[in-house]
């Protein structure tokens, strides 16, 4: 008989993992075993312990019932709607838009270059007043204060009466509220503007005659001075030119004659210039009574330091050329867009259809002309103010809306131009371009960064008309077929002795062929 096998039960199912202690909803503190461990420590106080633990406790339920706070109702959120468009309208009254002029750069064009548009050395104006790194230079505008009134022999409360009854129309230029209160506002003015016209007058007459010593640190025609230029260039670093006006009225009196700041301030910003133009003189404008007349906004006062210089840029030669009459905003929107601002081609692809370049004599180097596919460009100085000099005049177009755009035209057909450093170096060997960057790819990548972000229409430019010259030229077939012979085949004289010695072989060789088959075809009689 065959043994019967025990039966065998199924395995059992493998236990769960056990579950994760519940942690409690104070700080998990192992009173008990730190009880037990520090009995035997005489400083040892449970007391202090429990406290710290029902504090903590306390904080932790105090913070989660605020988060658990219920939503507010829909009548008050139409309450705080409601009285938050009576302060916008109240802020909308108490504003004057007209009176704008002293823009904060926007932020799109900001956000990669931020050194470019806010000051290094010395602040003006409420955006950068008091900042860190700038009040260094708020000791010596007390001076130049000090040294005016001893100067002029008179008192400061001439110069505080002056501008605050200025103060609400200086506001007004300036974008944004500004958070100063009336007596650091007015304060601002006075150490400011006193502090630009110092350096003003001293750039012209020279400091010593004012009164500073040779050896002196900022009121001296020192290696720092190129920095304070540029930032007196700076679109948020400036101020009201009424201000600095009322500011020469009260120290010259009745010495002072309409258009001197202006003419003053071109002067002390000379170095700064794009071209070789030489500095204004005072004394000879003064004599001829001859201010300079820009194209743009001729008929307008003048609104700051920037703007003056923009003007002088701007200023037509003797016999000015006729432009294209064009406003300032069209229909058509504008979208900042690197691939709409395609004026022409580049150096590179200009030459291989024959297009020449040459440096024309000209101290407007915005005035470009083109003329039997020659290409002439007045020389550009650039040097490592120059970025941020186009960075903030460029920046003042967009923002002001009676602006033109000449000069966010002009960087954006130089920048159409140059694509890489061969398009620098050619430039720059027909004296078009010279500068004191570290080397040829430095100035392409300052071109190739100026107009990012920048909004741009190209049929609301003065040099449309002559891009689409260029264009056509450019698209000519012949036009080409002779540069790509020209530069491929014909590039060195030794080129063209071969060639008119092939042509001469050859046509040496047809006389040969020709006499030598003659007889044969009509033999003699």
């Amino acid at each position: 008989m065959r043994p019967t096998l025990p039966s065998v039960s199924p395995p059992l199912p493998p236990l769960p993992p056990p579950l994760p202690p519940q942690l409690p909803f104070g700080p998990n503190l192992p009173v008990r075993h730190i009880i037990i461990r520090r009995k035997k420590r005489r400083n040892f106080h449970p007391r202090q312990m429990l406290t710290w633990y029902f504090l903590t406790f306390m904080m932790r339920k105090k913070i989660q019932t605020r988060n658990q706070r219920p939503e507010e109702t829909r009548e008050e959120w139409v309450i705080w709607i409601k009285d938050k468009m009576k302060q916008v309208h109240r802020d909308d009254a108490t504003t004057s838009w007209d009176k704008l002029c002293i823009y904060r750069v926007p932020h799109s064009l900001q956000k990669n270059d931020t050194n470019s548009y806010f000051p290094q050395t010395v602040s003006l104006g409420p955006y950068h007043h008091g900042d860190e790194h700038l009040r260094p230079m708020d000791h010596h505008k007390w001076r130049a204060v000090n040294m005016v009134l001893k100067r002029t022999k008179q008192g400061i409360e001439t110069y505080i009466d002056a501008m605050k009854e200025l103060e609400e129309r200086a506001r007004a230029c300036y974008e944004g509220p500004i958070n100063l209160s009336s007596n650091k506002f007015t304060q601002m003015l006075v150490l400011d503007g006193c502090f630009v016209l110092e350096l003003f007058r001293g750039a012209d007459e020279g400091f010593s005659k004012l009164g500073y010593d040779r050896n002196d640190p900022v009121f001296a025609m020192r290696g720092s001075m190129h920095s304070v230029r540029r930032d007196m260039l700076m679109l948020e670093n400036q101020l009201p030119w009424f201000v600095l006006n009322r500011l020469f009225d009260l120290q010259l009196g009745t010495q002072n004659k309409p258009g001197l700041v202006a003419i003053l301030a071109v002067g002390f910003f000379n170095p700064l210039m794009p071209t070789y133009m030489p500095s204004t003189k005072v004394g000879n404008s003064l004599v001829n009574n001859k201010f300079f007349n820009p194209i743009a906004d001729k008929d307008k006062e003048e609104l700051h330091c920037l703007d003056v210089f923009r003007r002088s840029v701007l200023q037509p030669s003797l016999k000015p050329e006729p432009r294209l009459s064009r406003s300032r905003w069209s229909w058509k929107p504008l979208v900042a867009d690197k691939r709409q601002q395609q004026l022409l081609h580049c150096v590179t692809e200009l030459r291989e259809a024959g297009i020449k370049f040459k440096s024309r004599k000209s101290d407007r180097f915005w005035d470009i002309q083109f003329k039997n596919g020659c290409l002439e460009i007045p020389k550009l100085l650039i040097h490592d103010g120059t970025k941020s000099l186009f960075s903030n005049l460029i920046a003042y177009e967009q923002c002001h809306i009676d602006s033109t755009n000449d000069i966010t035209s002009y960087i954006i057909f130089m920048d159409n131009l140059i694509d890489s450093a061969e398009d620098v170096r050619y430039l720059h060997y027909y004296d078009i371009i010279e500068h004191w960057l570290g080397n040829d790819s430095e100035v392409a990548d300052v071109f190739n960064r100026l107009c990012q972000e920048v909004a741009f229409d190209l049929e609301n430019t003065y040099l449309s008309e002559l891009s689409h010259k260029v264009d056509s030229y450019y698209n000519r077939k012949w036009n080409v077929v002779k540069a790509t012979l020209k530069h491929k085949y014909f590039n060195n004289p030794w080129a063209y002795f071969s060639f008119f010695a092939a042509v001469i072989l050859l046509l040496l060789t047809l006389f040969q062929s020709f006499f030598t088959s003659y007889p044969y075809f009509y033999p003699p009689s």
